[in-house]
Protein backbone atom coordinates (compact mmCIF):
# COMPACT_ATOMS: atom_id res chain seq x y z
CA UNK A 1 0.00 0.00 0.00
CA UNK A 2 0.99 3.61 -0.71
CA UNK A 3 3.46 2.68 -3.15
CA UNK A 4 2.76 5.25 -5.68
CA UNK A 5 2.86 8.45 -2.88
CA UNK A 6 5.66 7.26 -1.13
CA UNK A 7 7.31 7.62 -5.11
CA UNK A 8 5.54 10.74 -5.58
CA UNK A 9 6.08 12.08 -2.37
CA UNK A 10 10.16 11.53 -2.38
CA UNK A 11 10.59 12.92 -5.88
CA UNK A 12 8.35 16.26 -4.74
CA UNK A 13 10.88 16.69 -1.56
CA UNK A 14 13.80 16.03 -4.13
CA UNK A 15 13.66 19.66 -5.89
CA UNK A 16 14.43 21.46 -1.94
CA UNK A 17 17.97 20.57 -2.56
CA UNK A 18 20.27 23.75 -2.11
CA UNK A 19 17.93 25.69 -0.13
CA UNK A 20 18.70 26.99 3.37
CA UNK A 21 15.27 27.47 4.53
CA UNK A 22 11.84 26.90 3.90
CA UNK A 23 9.87 29.35 2.27
CA UNK A 24 6.84 30.46 0.34
CA UNK A 25 7.99 30.26 -3.29
CA UNK A 26 10.59 27.21 -2.49
CA UNK A 27 7.87 25.28 -1.71
CA UNK A 28 5.09 26.20 -3.44
CA UNK A 29 5.72 23.58 -6.44
CA UNK A 30 6.69 21.09 -3.57
CA UNK A 31 3.45 21.28 -2.35
CA UNK A 32 1.53 21.18 -5.38
CA UNK A 33 3.06 17.75 -6.43
CA UNK A 34 2.22 16.89 -3.14
CA UNK A 35 -1.44 18.08 -3.59
CA UNK A 36 -1.45 16.04 -7.08
CA UNK A 37 0.34 12.73 -5.36
CA UNK A 38 -2.61 12.68 -2.19
CA UNK A 39 -5.52 13.20 -5.10
CA UNK A 40 -4.07 9.88 -7.46
CA UNK A 41 -3.20 8.26 -4.37
CA UNK A 42 -7.61 8.75 -4.41
CA UNK A 43 -7.62 11.10 -1.17
CA UNK A 44 -10.81 12.95 -1.12
CA UNK A 45 -10.51 16.76 -2.35
CA UNK A 46 -11.35 18.36 1.11
CA UNK A 47 -8.85 16.00 3.12
CA UNK A 48 -6.19 16.37 0.22
CA UNK A 49 -6.56 20.33 0.93
CA UNK A 50 -6.94 20.87 4.32
CA UNK A 51 -3.57 17.91 4.53
CA UNK A 52 -1.95 20.63 2.62
CA UNK A 53 -2.52 24.13 4.43
CA UNK A 54 -1.90 22.72 7.47
CA UNK A 55 1.86 21.93 6.08
CA UNK A 56 1.90 25.14 4.49
CA UNK A 57 1.07 26.83 7.61
CA UNK A 58 3.87 25.12 9.56
CA UNK A 59 6.78 25.06 6.63
CA UNK A 60 6.61 28.55 5.63
CA UNK A 61 9.67 30.11 7.51
CA UNK A 62 11.26 27.11 9.03
CA UNK A 63 14.92 27.40 9.47
CA UNK A 64 16.80 23.82 8.14
CA UNK A 65 18.82 22.93 11.00
CA UNK A 66 22.49 21.88 9.99
CA UNK A 67 21.48 18.02 10.46
CA UNK A 68 18.35 18.19 8.08
CA UNK A 69 18.14 19.76 4.47
CA UNK A 70 15.18 21.53 3.21
CA UNK A 71 13.61 18.37 1.64
CA UNK A 72 14.28 16.23 5.02
CA UNK A 73 12.89 19.47 7.24
CA UNK A 74 9.78 19.48 4.98
CA UNK A 75 9.24 15.33 5.64
CA UNK A 76 9.66 15.79 8.90
CA UNK A 77 6.31 18.19 8.96
CA UNK A 78 4.43 15.78 6.48
CA UNK A 79 5.10 13.09 8.71
CA UNK A 80 4.03 14.99 12.15
CA UNK A 81 0.94 16.08 10.01
CA UNK A 82 0.36 12.29 8.61
CA UNK A 83 0.03 10.99 12.02
CA UNK A 84 -2.14 13.50 12.87
CA UNK A 85 -4.41 12.79 9.66
CA UNK A 86 -4.16 9.08 10.14
CA UNK A 87 -5.58 8.84 13.88
CA UNK A 88 -2.71 10.35 16.20
CA UNK A 89 -1.97 7.39 18.54
CA UNK A 90 -3.42 2.93 18.53
CA UNK A 91 -6.37 2.21 19.79
CA UNK A 92 -5.75 -0.94 21.57
CA UNK A 93 -9.11 -3.48 21.83
CA UNK A 94 -10.81 -3.37 25.52
CA UNK A 95 -11.26 -6.52 27.62
CA UNK A 96 -11.94 -4.68 30.80
CA UNK A 97 -15.96 -5.13 30.86
CA UNK A 98 -18.14 -7.86 31.47
CA UNK A 99 -17.95 -10.61 29.05
CA UNK A 100 -18.52 -11.43 26.67
CA UNK A 101 -16.92 -8.69 25.25
CA UNK A 102 -19.45 -8.11 21.73
CA UNK A 103 -17.33 -7.14 18.73
CA UNK A 104 -20.14 -6.29 15.13
CA UNK A 105 -18.69 -5.87 12.14
CA UNK A 106 -20.82 -3.96 9.46
CA UNK A 107 -20.10 -3.03 5.91
CA UNK A 108 -20.92 -3.25 2.25
CA UNK A 109 -20.86 -6.03 0.69
CA UNK A 110 -17.50 -8.02 -0.43
CA UNK A 111 -15.64 -5.40 1.69
CA UNK A 112 -14.17 -9.12 3.78
CA UNK A 113 -15.84 -8.68 6.91
CA UNK A 114 -16.38 -12.74 7.15
CA UNK A 115 -12.61 -13.16 6.58
CA UNK A 116 -11.76 -10.52 8.50
CA UNK A 117 -13.87 -12.12 11.18
CA UNK A 118 -11.90 -15.11 11.20
CA UNK A 119 -8.95 -12.64 11.34
CA UNK A 120 -10.02 -11.11 14.28
CA UNK A 121 -10.61 -14.30 16.17
CA UNK A 122 -7.50 -15.92 15.73
CA UNK A 123 -5.69 -12.58 16.60
CA UNK A 124 -7.78 -12.75 20.08
CA UNK A 125 -7.12 -16.05 20.93
CA UNK A 126 -3.27 -16.20 19.93
CA UNK A 127 -1.49 -13.20 21.18
CA UNK A 128 -4.74 -12.13 23.53
CA UNK A 129 -5.58 -15.40 25.19
CA UNK A 130 -9.06 -15.08 24.74
CA UNK A 131 -11.93 -17.60 24.31
CA UNK A 132 -14.09 -16.67 21.05
CA UNK A 133 -17.74 -17.35 20.11
CA UNK A 134 -18.54 -16.43 16.35
CA UNK A 135 -21.84 -16.12 14.83
CA UNK A 136 -23.09 -15.10 11.86
CA UNK A 137 -26.54 -12.75 11.27
CA UNK A 138 -26.06 -12.32 7.31
CA UNK A 139 -29.34 -14.65 6.21
CA UNK A 140 -29.42 -13.34 2.46
CA UNK A 141 -25.39 -14.57 1.23
CA UNK A 142 -26.03 -18.41 0.78
CA UNK A 143 -23.56 -20.45 2.47
CA UNK A 144 -22.30 -17.76 4.77
CA UNK A 145 -23.39 -18.95 7.58
CA UNK A 146 -21.39 -22.30 7.13
CA UNK A 147 -18.07 -20.34 5.68
CA UNK A 148 -18.34 -18.63 9.14
CA UNK A 149 -18.60 -22.06 10.43
CA UNK A 150 -15.94 -23.27 8.66
CA UNK A 151 -13.58 -20.12 9.25
CA UNK A 152 -14.59 -20.60 12.88
CA UNK A 153 -12.96 -24.34 13.71
CA UNK A 154 -9.92 -23.44 11.40
CA UNK A 155 -8.83 -20.84 14.00
CA UNK A 156 -10.01 -22.08 16.66
CA UNK A 157 -12.90 -20.60 17.78
CA UNK A 158 -16.89 -21.92 18.94
CA UNK A 159 -19.52 -20.93 16.19
CA UNK A 160 -23.02 -20.50 17.30
CA UNK A 161 -25.28 -21.76 14.96
CA UNK A 162 -27.67 -20.02 13.09
CA UNK A 163 -30.56 -20.41 10.39
CA UNK A 164 -30.94 -18.45 6.91
CA UNK A 165 -34.74 -18.72 7.84
CA UNK A 166 -34.72 -16.45 11.45
CA UNK A 167 -34.46 -13.21 11.91
CA UNK A 168 -30.98 -11.56 12.67
CA UNK A 169 -32.28 -10.13 16.06
CA UNK A 170 -33.33 -13.56 17.15
CA UNK A 171 -29.84 -14.98 16.28
CA UNK A 172 -28.43 -12.31 18.30
CA UNK A 173 -30.48 -13.02 21.48
CA UNK A 174 -29.26 -16.28 20.87
CA UNK A 175 -25.84 -16.00 20.21
CA UNK A 176 -25.83 -13.98 23.52
CA UNK A 177 -27.38 -16.14 25.64
CA UNK A 178 -25.03 -19.13 24.37
CA UNK A 179 -21.89 -16.71 24.98
CA UNK A 180 -22.79 -16.28 28.54
CA UNK A 181 -23.77 -19.66 29.26
CA UNK A 182 -20.51 -20.93 27.93
CA UNK A 183 -18.41 -18.31 29.35
CA UNK A 184 -16.70 -17.06 26.42
CA UNK A 185 -14.81 -13.42 26.66
CA UNK A 186 -15.43 -12.34 23.11
CA UNK A 187 -18.42 -12.53 20.77
CA UNK A 188 -17.81 -12.09 17.37
CA UNK A 189 -20.98 -10.32 15.06
CA UNK A 190 -20.43 -10.58 11.11
CA UNK A 191 -23.14 -9.06 9.60
CA UNK A 192 -24.38 -9.36 6.17
CA UNK A 193 -23.15 -7.09 4.01
CA UNK A 194 -25.55 -4.12 2.52
CA UNK A 195 -25.28 -1.18 0.31
CA UNK A 196 -26.20 2.11 2.40
CA UNK A 197 -28.37 3.61 -0.18
CA UNK A 198 -30.50 0.44 1.31
CA UNK A 199 -32.61 1.87 4.07
CA UNK A 200 -34.38 -1.07 4.90
CA UNK A 201 -31.26 -3.36 5.70
CA UNK A 202 -29.33 0.42 7.19
CA UNK A 203 -32.58 -0.33 9.72
CA UNK A 204 -32.06 -3.66 10.16
CA UNK A 205 -28.36 -3.67 11.08
CA UNK A 206 -29.30 -0.36 13.30
CA UNK A 207 -31.60 -2.91 15.24
CA UNK A 208 -29.22 -6.01 15.25
CA UNK A 209 -26.64 -3.39 16.78
CA UNK A 210 -29.52 -2.27 19.77
CA UNK A 211 -30.04 -5.82 20.08
CA UNK A 212 -26.69 -6.72 20.71
CA UNK A 213 -24.94 -3.84 22.36
CA UNK A 214 -21.77 -3.94 20.96
CA UNK A 215 -18.43 -2.82 23.29
CA UNK A 216 -17.04 -2.42 19.65
CA UNK A 217 -18.50 -1.44 16.40
CA UNK A 218 -16.16 -1.61 13.59
CA UNK A 219 -16.88 -0.58 9.99
CA UNK A 220 -15.12 -3.05 7.45
CA UNK A 221 -14.21 -1.20 3.84
CA UNK A 222 -12.13 -2.11 0.90
CA UNK A 223 -9.41 -0.34 0.65
CA UNK A 224 -9.50 -0.32 -3.40
CA UNK A 225 -13.16 0.89 -3.17
CA UNK A 226 -11.56 4.56 -3.47
CA UNK A 227 -13.43 7.26 -2.95
CA UNK A 228 -16.86 5.29 -2.32
CA UNK A 229 -16.01 3.03 0.15
CA UNK A 230 -15.54 6.76 2.10
CA UNK A 231 -19.08 7.95 1.29
CA UNK A 232 -20.05 4.35 2.36
CA UNK A 233 -18.22 4.74 5.62
CA UNK A 234 -20.02 8.01 6.54
CA UNK A 235 -23.57 6.95 5.94
CA UNK A 236 -22.73 3.45 7.98
CA UNK A 237 -21.44 6.39 10.69
CA UNK A 238 -24.83 8.57 10.92
CA UNK A 239 -26.56 4.70 11.30
CA UNK A 240 -24.60 3.48 13.43
CA UNK A 241 -22.23 4.53 16.65
CA UNK A 242 -19.04 3.03 14.98
CA UNK A 243 -16.00 2.84 17.08
CA UNK A 244 -13.52 2.27 14.39
CA UNK A 245 -12.76 0.84 11.04
CA UNK A 246 -10.89 -2.21 9.22
CA UNK A 247 -9.26 -1.69 6.32
CA UNK A 248 -8.88 -5.07 4.35
CA UNK A 249 -6.70 -5.77 0.73
CA UNK A 250 -4.28 -3.45 1.74
CA UNK A 251 -1.63 -5.74 0.04
CA UNK A 252 -3.57 -5.41 -3.42
CA UNK A 253 -3.71 -1.61 -3.23
CA UNK A 254 -0.77 0.81 -4.49
CA UNK A 255 -2.50 4.15 -3.77
CA UNK A 256 -4.38 4.17 -0.18
CA UNK A 257 -6.17 6.76 -0.17
CA UNK A 258 -9.10 5.79 1.94
CA UNK A 259 -6.82 5.12 4.84
CA UNK A 260 -6.01 9.01 4.94
CA UNK A 261 -9.34 10.20 3.93
CA UNK A 262 -11.55 7.43 6.14
CA UNK A 263 -10.47 9.02 9.62
CA UNK A 264 -11.41 12.85 8.89
CA UNK A 265 -14.53 12.57 6.54
CA UNK A 266 -16.18 10.24 9.93
CA UNK A 267 -13.79 10.86 12.91
CA UNK A 268 -13.12 7.12 14.00
CA UNK A 269 -9.74 5.59 14.00
CA UNK A 270 -8.25 3.04 12.34
CA UNK A 271 -8.16 0.10 14.01
CA UNK A 272 -6.78 -2.70 12.11
CA UNK A 273 -5.37 -3.52 8.83
CA UNK A 274 -5.47 -6.58 6.71
CA UNK A 275 -2.37 -7.37 4.94
CA UNK A 276 -3.39 -10.73 3.19
CA UNK A 277 -5.86 -13.95 2.37
CA UNK A 278 -4.38 -16.12 5.27
CA UNK A 279 -6.16 -15.85 8.67
CA UNK A 280 -3.12 -14.81 10.30
CA UNK A 281 -2.84 -11.26 8.15
CA UNK A 282 -4.09 -8.75 10.34
CA UNK A 283 -2.38 -5.87 11.64
CA UNK A 284 -3.17 -3.39 14.81
CA UNK A 285 -3.22 -0.46 13.01
CA UNK A 286 0.13 2.28 13.86
CA UNK A 287 -0.54 6.06 12.40
CA UNK A 288 3.06 6.73 13.45
CA UNK A 289 4.36 3.44 11.40
CA UNK A 290 2.04 3.65 8.63
CA UNK A 291 3.35 7.45 8.54
CA UNK A 292 6.70 6.15 8.38
CA UNK A 293 5.72 4.17 6.02
CA UNK A 294 4.39 5.96 3.57
CA UNK A 295 7.13 8.41 3.34
CA UNK A 296 9.47 5.38 2.42
CA UNK A 297 10.94 5.00 6.15
CA UNK A 298 10.22 1.62 6.61
CA UNK A 299 8.09 0.24 9.49
CA UNK A 300 10.85 -1.59 11.64
CA UNK A 301 8.98 -1.91 14.74
CA UNK A 302 6.36 -3.97 13.06
CA UNK A 303 8.62 -6.25 11.69
CA UNK A 304 10.58 -6.91 14.43
CA UNK A 305 7.12 -7.65 15.87
CA UNK A 306 6.35 -10.04 12.87
CA UNK A 307 9.42 -11.92 13.46
CA UNK A 308 9.11 -12.28 17.39
CA UNK A 309 5.46 -13.80 16.18
CA UNK A 310 6.45 -15.98 13.49
CA UNK A 311 10.43 -16.98 12.95
CA UNK A 312 10.84 -20.24 14.92
CA UNK A 313 12.80 -18.94 17.90
CA UNK A 314 14.03 -22.92 18.30
CA UNK A 315 15.26 -22.83 14.72
CA UNK A 316 17.21 -19.71 14.87
CA UNK A 317 18.86 -20.91 17.97
CA UNK A 318 19.76 -24.37 16.65
CA UNK A 319 20.99 -22.56 13.15
CA UNK A 320 23.04 -19.88 15.60
CA UNK A 321 25.02 -23.07 17.84
CA UNK A 322 25.59 -24.81 14.49
CA UNK A 323 27.76 -22.05 13.03
CA UNK A 324 29.37 -21.37 15.97
CA UNK A 325 30.47 -24.68 15.99
CA UNK A 326 32.20 -24.18 12.45
CA UNK A 327 29.48 -26.22 10.75
CA UNK A 328 28.59 -24.53 7.11
CA UNK A 329 25.17 -22.94 6.53
CA UNK A 330 23.89 -25.80 4.09
CA UNK A 331 20.89 -26.11 1.29
CA UNK A 332 18.47 -27.59 4.24
CA UNK A 333 19.70 -24.45 6.51
CA UNK A 334 18.85 -22.07 3.26
CA UNK A 335 15.35 -23.91 2.78
CA UNK A 336 14.31 -23.07 6.61
CA UNK A 337 14.82 -19.41 5.60
CA UNK A 338 12.88 -19.39 2.61
CA UNK A 339 9.83 -21.28 4.70
CA UNK A 340 9.90 -18.72 7.50
CA UNK A 341 9.85 -15.79 5.13
CA UNK A 342 6.53 -17.47 3.19
CA UNK A 343 5.45 -17.76 6.94
CA UNK A 344 5.47 -14.36 7.31
CA UNK A 345 3.97 -13.21 3.92
CA UNK A 346 7.28 -13.37 1.79
CA UNK A 347 10.11 -11.37 0.70
CA UNK A 348 7.86 -8.71 -0.66
CA UNK A 349 5.90 -8.11 2.50
CA UNK A 350 8.98 -7.45 5.08
CA UNK A 351 10.40 -5.32 2.45
CA UNK A 352 7.88 -2.97 2.67
CA UNK A 353 8.34 -2.38 6.22
CA UNK A 354 12.18 -1.93 5.55
CA UNK A 355 13.40 1.59 4.78
CA UNK A 356 14.44 1.71 0.86
CA UNK A 357 16.43 4.34 -0.38
CA UNK A 358 14.85 6.81 -2.39
CA UNK A 359 16.64 5.71 -5.92
CA UNK A 360 15.68 2.47 -5.29
CA UNK A 361 12.33 1.32 -6.69
CA UNK A 362 10.75 -1.23 -4.07
CA UNK A 363 8.35 -2.83 -7.06
CA UNK A 364 11.51 -3.73 -8.63
CA UNK A 365 12.57 -5.73 -5.22
CA UNK A 366 9.16 -7.23 -4.53
CA UNK A 367 9.04 -8.64 -7.86
CA UNK A 368 12.68 -10.42 -7.65
CA UNK A 369 11.37 -11.71 -4.13
CA UNK A 370 7.92 -13.00 -4.84
CA UNK A 371 6.08 -15.89 -3.17
CA UNK A 372 6.07 -17.34 -6.32
CA UNK A 373 9.72 -17.54 -7.14
CA UNK A 374 10.49 -18.34 -2.86
CA UNK A 375 8.18 -21.76 -3.56
CA UNK A 376 9.92 -22.63 -6.64
CA UNK A 377 13.40 -22.36 -4.86
CA UNK A 378 11.98 -24.07 -2.13
CA UNK A 379 10.57 -27.02 -4.71
CA UNK A 380 14.01 -27.06 -6.09
CA UNK A 381 16.08 -27.89 -2.13
CA UNK A 382 12.97 -30.53 -2.14
CA UNK A 383 14.38 -32.65 -5.50
CA UNK A 384 17.59 -33.03 -3.89
CA UNK A 385 19.21 -35.87 -1.97
CA UNK A 386 20.38 -35.32 1.81
CA UNK A 387 23.14 -35.47 1.38
CA UNK A 388 23.50 -33.01 -1.65
CA UNK A 389 21.54 -30.93 0.70
CA UNK A 390 24.39 -30.82 3.10
CA UNK A 391 27.19 -30.83 0.58
CA UNK A 392 26.22 -28.68 -2.06
CA UNK A 393 29.52 -28.64 -4.21
CA UNK A 394 28.81 -32.33 -4.74
CA UNK A 395 25.99 -31.08 -7.38
CA UNK A 396 27.63 -31.54 -10.20
CA UNK A 397 26.03 -31.41 -14.16
CA UNK A 398 24.40 -34.44 -14.14
CA UNK A 399 22.98 -34.27 -11.01
CA UNK A 400 21.80 -30.40 -11.83
CA UNK A 401 19.87 -31.61 -14.47
CA UNK A 402 17.87 -34.22 -12.56
CA UNK A 403 17.05 -31.84 -9.77
CA UNK A 404 15.67 -29.67 -12.61
CA UNK A 405 13.40 -32.01 -13.78
CA UNK A 406 12.15 -33.23 -10.16
CA UNK A 407 11.76 -29.46 -9.33
CA UNK A 408 10.00 -29.00 -12.84
CA UNK A 409 12.14 -26.35 -13.61
CA UNK A 410 14.81 -25.46 -15.74
CA UNK A 411 19.45 -26.01 -14.29
CA UNK A 412 19.71 -21.88 -14.77
CA UNK A 413 17.26 -21.92 -11.92
CA UNK A 414 19.37 -24.86 -9.50
CA UNK A 415 22.39 -22.77 -10.79
CA UNK A 416 20.85 -19.31 -9.27
CA UNK A 417 19.57 -21.01 -6.59
CA UNK A 418 22.98 -22.51 -5.73
CA UNK A 419 24.63 -19.09 -6.46
CA UNK A 420 22.51 -17.74 -3.53
CA UNK A 421 23.19 -20.03 -1.50
CA UNK A 422 27.06 -19.52 -1.65
CA UNK A 423 25.80 -15.59 -0.76
CA UNK A 424 24.09 -16.41 1.56
CA UNK A 425 26.82 -18.74 3.38
CA UNK A 426 29.13 -16.04 3.44
CA UNK A 427 26.62 -13.55 5.29
CA UNK A 428 25.95 -16.30 7.65
CA UNK A 429 29.70 -17.14 8.29
CA UNK A 430 30.69 -12.85 9.11
CA UNK A 431 27.39 -12.89 11.13
CA UNK A 432 28.38 -16.08 13.13
CA UNK A 433 32.07 -14.19 13.80
CA UNK A 434 30.95 -11.19 15.24
CA UNK A 435 31.16 -9.29 11.44
CA UNK A 436 27.16 -8.39 12.18
CA UNK A 437 28.18 -4.86 13.50
CA UNK A 438 31.14 -4.26 10.53
CA UNK A 439 28.18 -5.23 8.40
CA UNK A 440 25.88 -2.68 9.32
CA UNK A 441 28.98 0.38 9.93
CA UNK A 442 29.50 -0.04 6.21
CA UNK A 443 26.11 0.71 5.68
CA UNK A 444 24.70 4.10 4.92
CA UNK A 445 23.49 5.44 8.87
CA UNK A 446 24.93 2.65 10.01
CA UNK A 447 22.15 -0.11 8.60
CA UNK A 448 19.13 0.82 11.05
CA UNK A 449 16.45 2.86 10.40
CA UNK A 450 16.40 7.01 11.01
CA UNK A 451 16.81 8.09 13.95
CA UNK A 452 18.01 4.77 15.55
CA UNK A 453 21.57 4.68 16.40
CA UNK A 454 24.00 1.89 14.76
CA UNK A 455 24.74 -1.22 16.63
CA UNK A 456 27.27 -1.04 19.98
CA UNK A 457 26.93 2.42 20.38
Amino acid sequence: MFENLSGRLADATRNLTGKGRLSESNIKDTLRQVRLALLEADVALPVAKSFIEKIRERAVGEEVGKSLSPGQALIKIIHAELVSLLGQETKPLEFRAQPPIVIMLAGLQGAGKTTTAAKLARRLITKDKKSVMMVSVDVYRPAAILQLKTLAEDVGATFCDSDAAQKPVDIVAKALDEARRSHVDVLLLDTAGRLHVDEELMDEVAKVHQAAQPHETFFVIDSMAGQDAVNSARAFNEKLPLSGVVLTKTDGDAKGGVALSVVEVIGKPIRFIGVGEKTDALEVFHPDRMASRILGMGDVLSLVEEIEDKVSKEKAEKLAKKLQRGRGFDLSDLRDQFEQMLNMGGMAAMLEKLPIPGNVNPGMLKDAANEKQLRRQIAIINSMTPGERRFPKTINGSRKKRIASGSGLQIQDVNRLLKQHVQMEKMMKKMSKGGMKKMLRGMPGGGMPPGMPPPGR
